[in-house]
């Protein structure tokens, strides 16, 4: 039996194939080529899909024009695999023509085609987090409507010490730049505040489960840190409970670590839990509360971060696009007028800093039941937040970017 899953998979797939010819004719400055780089299969699939899903609604939306012209829409899977990232974005170059690009997903991917965006100086609007690609090595044809890797843990690390008090934690994290980058971000902010992070953990993207991390998961500490992404959290969590270990201290979470993509597959282990991301489906906004009712309906779940990702971008394009009257092929205007746009969206109000990643607003949300499903409710606004958090961006950048061994960890314990 074929589900709307595998018929949006194949069709995707098919409409790369089926573009090619048309490349051609949109060469000559009929149309928009939009390449979308994402990840549909592995463990980051489910996020990847959703954010193909958004943009094709956005794009449907419009009956896919935008500034009167045509947009085509050409969709290049990578598998999650930093290779495929680069072998894939150089179709959607040089084989489809494309005029910008959004994507790709992962940071890890972000990193592995940042030197080819930069020689063919591509417009790119990505959803993934890696942190130097608006920081120590700006890339200047690469705009970020999402977050940086560390920019929304920051926030939680605040929260986690200020409204609840922890002074002990744990944290563990996909042994991937991501999770690198979110987890030290973290640390960094709550030893600031007086807190100590005693043990840190990394298991492998593609852990086929975490019995032995949480076999030597410390007991004497607040909360745990979590700060994964695709379906991850969600096993984790799971695995959790069934070792007994939720009356023993406190969860809370990264941007992904229960996203909605994944949140829809769990059950009242999640009740609870807190999580930080810039985005919530039940942000109340006038754009939001058109968006997530639609894709809910459409799909039969709320969109998340990968989903809201897409969309958001879809609008800044749109923004841009219009800015310089549709002329495209001026791929300088283009990106200048990326980096000017300061519109409402889903997520709230985008504006971009000077190094091209979006300040806005950032969320604390609790997972509840509503209407019979599991949503994260937002419960604390942090507004106007930066990559550098509130410290000077100088003083910010002489550092090294955040990774597994910086800042250095002040307080494990073996």
């Amino acid at each position: 039996m074929t589900t709307r899953r595998d018929f949006l998979q194949t069709t995707a797939a098919a409409g790369m194939t089926m573009a090619l010819p048309m490349a051609a004719q949109a060469q000559a400055g009929e149309g928009i080529r939009l390449g979308l780089l994402t990840v549909k299969t592995g463990p980051l699939a489910s996020g990847g899909i959703d954010m193909e899903r958004a943009l094709v609604m956005y794009l449907a939306e419009r009956n896919n024009m935008m500034a009167g012209q045509k947009v085509q829409l050409f969709v290049a899977d990578t598998g999650g695999v930093p290779a495929t990232a680069k072998s894939k974005v150089q179709e959607l170059v040089e084989l489809n023509k494309v005029h910008v690009l959004m994507g790709p997903l992962a940071a890890f991917e972000a990193l592995a085609i940042d030197d080819y965006i930069k020689a063919q100086k591509i417009p790119t609007l990505s959803v993934a987090a890696a942190d130097d690609m608006t920081q120590r090595k700006p890339n200047p044809w690469f705009v970020r409507a999402t977050s940086s890797s560390s920019q929304c843990s920051h926030v939680m690390a605040d929260h986690c010490a200020k409204t609840l008090k922890f002074k002990r934690m744990a944290m563990i994290a996909d042994d991937i730049a991501y999770g690198h980058e979110m987890n030290a971000g973290f640390q960094r902010v709550f030893e600031e505040n007086g807190g100590k992070i005693v043990q840190k953990m990394f298991p492998p993207l593609t852990a086929p489960d975490y019995g032995s991390f949480l076999a030597q998961l410390k007991t004497d500490v607040d909360g745990i840190f979590l700060g994964f992404a695709g379906s991850n959290g969600f096993r984790f969590v799971r695995q959790f409970n069934e070792y007994g270990l939720r009356n023993k201290m406190t969860i809370v979470g990264g941007m992904t670590a229960l996203d909605e993509a994944v949140l829809r597959n769990m059950g009242d282990e999640a009740l609870g839990i807190q999580t930080v991301c810039w985005y919530s489906a039940e942000l109340d906004n006038p754009i939001n509360a058109k968006f997530a009712p639609a894709f809910r309906k459409q799909f039969s779940y709320d969109p998340g971060y990968y989903a809201s990702g897409t969309y958001v971008s879809g609008a800044i394009l749109e923004a841009a696009v219009k800015a310089i009257g549709g002329k495209v092929n001026d791929r300088d205007a283009l990106m200048a007028a990326l980096k000017k746009t300061n519109i409402a969206t889903a997520r709230g109000n985008v504006k971009f800093d000077e190094f091209g990643n979006v300040v806005g607003d950032v969320y604390i949300r609790q997972v509840a039941r509503k209407e019979g499903r599991l949503v994260n409710s937002v419960i604390k606004t942090y507004p106007n937040v930066s990559q550098f958090w509130n410290y000077d961006p100088k003083q910010f950048l002489a550092n090294p970017v955040y990774s597994r061994d910086w800042p250095p960890a002040k307080n494990l314990e073996s």
